[in-house]
This record gives structure tokens, C-alpha cells and sequence, in this order.
């Protein structure tokens, strides 16, 4: 079993004993995402930990999604139930890169692309610029704000 699971069940056990009902909510809707994606596709298999983490990147980005929308409709309570919600699987995630980080490697992979093109790659390179970067990033920053850095510096 991936190690980032048996934690997140452990920690769901420690929750209910200590009556932490956000913690807990939090942590048993994201136990479910991870059983419903094992059990997806032909058939059943234990997830990496890697595999754990895009669930958890999934989930904690729906209760963003969540929170915004509530806070939009005027329901702060439960805007801030589902920031609560958010913080607790922020937790489990691993840090998200800054603007200089995530920079430095798209630099680097645009550097790698021009060597294997010969020339600086434009906006129809960069599938294969993304596909450098995501390998390296891996759940540390969000897609939208990669492809955000991709596309400025392709088009500078």
C-alpha cells in the first residue's frame, strides 16, 4: 500500500478519535477519491504514492473551486468550511514551487528543446517544452501557471 495512503488513513483514525470534524471530513472524502480512482479502468490496483498525490492535487483543487464559488453566491460559512477543508489536504501535498523556481525550469527545459531543434523553439513547440517541465514539476505547481510560464517565454 502507498505510503501516503496508509498515512492519510491513520491520520482519518486519529481525527474521528480526537472529534476533529473538518479533519476528518477532509480526510475521508479524500481516502474515497483514492479508492474510486484504484477501482477505475478494467481493474482494480494500488496506487503510488505519485498517483496518491495527483487525487489529492484533483480534490484540493475542487474545494478551491468550491470556496470561490460560495464566497461568490454570499455563503461565507461555507466558503470557509471548504478553505478549512483545503488547508487540511494542502497538508499532504508538497510545496508548491515560487515564480523563480518554476521559471528556472522552464528556462531550462526551453534550452533543452533548442538543443534538440537547433533553433529557439516558438508557440509549436510547446507540447514539448509542457512535457520537459511537467515531468520536473510533478503536482508542485499548477497547470494553468505552467502553462502560463511556458507560453511567455515561447512568445519572448
Amino acid at each position: 500500500m502507498a505510503e501516503l495512503k496508509t498515512r492519510l488513513q491513520s491520520d482519518l483514525t486519529a481525527a474521528i478519535k480526537g472529534r476533529e470534524t473538518v479533519t476528518a471530513g477532509a480526510l475521508r472524502m479524500a481516502l474515497t477519491a483514492v479508492t474510486t480512482e484504484e477501482v477505475s479502468g478494467k481493474s482494480a490496483r494500488e496506487l503510488t504514492d505519485d498517483e496518491v498525490v495527483k487525487v489529492l492535487t484533483r480534490e484540493a483543487k475542487k474545494r478551491k473551486e468550491a470556496a470561490e464559488a460560495f464566497a461568490n453566491a454570499g455563503r461565507d460559512e461555507k466558503a470557509e468550511q471548504e478553505r478549512a477543508e483545503l488547508a487540511v489536504l494542502e497538508s499532504y501535498l508538497p510545496a508548491q514551487l515560487d515564480d523563480a523556481e518554476l521559471a528556472a525550469i522552464v528556462d531550462a527545459a526551453v534550452a533543452e528543446v533548442a538543443g534538440q531543434l537547433g533553433e529557439q523553439p516558438g508557440q509549436r513547440q510547446m507540447g514539448q517544452v509542457m512535457k520537459i517541465v511537467n515531468a520536473q514539476v510533478a503536482g508542485r505547481a499548477e497547470g494553468g501557471r505552467v502553462a502560463g510560464a511556458v507560453k511567455a517565454k515561447l512568445s519572448s
